[in-house]
């Protein structure tokens, strides 16, 4: 008994410095799974800010484009102080039935259509700089046409974002 006795202590006190190789090796695999969960949770989570970012440029320059659109006038012959008749009104004259910039310069643009074919390559209203060094890696198309026969305009402009994803923008204007 004296034998079993003077053992039994040793035991005892190297139990208690230690973790066994089984514990060990359910702690490395419980912390793995907790790595594994983590990252798969977190590393989308960027990918998504990315996404809205590029969502959130792509309207604000898809925006600025509509308000300067916006603020032309309806035709080419439409009275250019806003006034009444507007084209194919009564009294009016007709509209123009060719959509399209007519001749002028990128700033000299004075209704609607003239914006059909601006691009990420066109010149930023009064700058010499282009939308595409701005926007780095955008495209931007605007397209302008009848709706209803010539009441009202359909304004389409479609910004691309540097991950591919197509984003189309519209307003209608219509001829008062």
């Amino acid at each position: 008994m004296a034998y079993k006795s003077s053992i039994f202590p040793l035991y005892q006190t190297a139990k208690a410095k230690g973790f066994t190789l089984i514990e060990l090796v359910v702690g490395m695999l419980v912390l793995s799974i907790a790595i594994v969960l983590l990252t798969s949770m977190l590393l989308p989570q960027g990918d998504r800010a990315v996404e809205t970012l590029s969502r959130v440029r792509s309207a604000e320059l898809a925006h600025s484009v509509m308000n300067e659109i916006w603020a032309k006038r309806f035709d080419e012959n439409t009275n250019s102080n806003g006034g009444i008749p507007a084209c194919n009104a009564p009294l009016g004259v007709a509209c123009s039935t060719n959509l399209g910039p007519n001749g002028e310069s990128r700033n000299d643009y004075n209704d609607v259509d003239d914006y059909i074919g601006l691009n990420i390559n066109s010149n930023i209203l009064d700058s010499t700089q282009t939308y595409a060094e701005v926007y780095l890696g955008y495209g931007l198309e605007v397209d302008v046409e009848y709706l209803n026969g010539q009441a009202a305009k359909l304004i389409t402009v479609e910004v691309t974002t540097p991950n591919g994803e197509v984003i189309s923008y519209q307003a209608v204007r219509s001829n008062y």
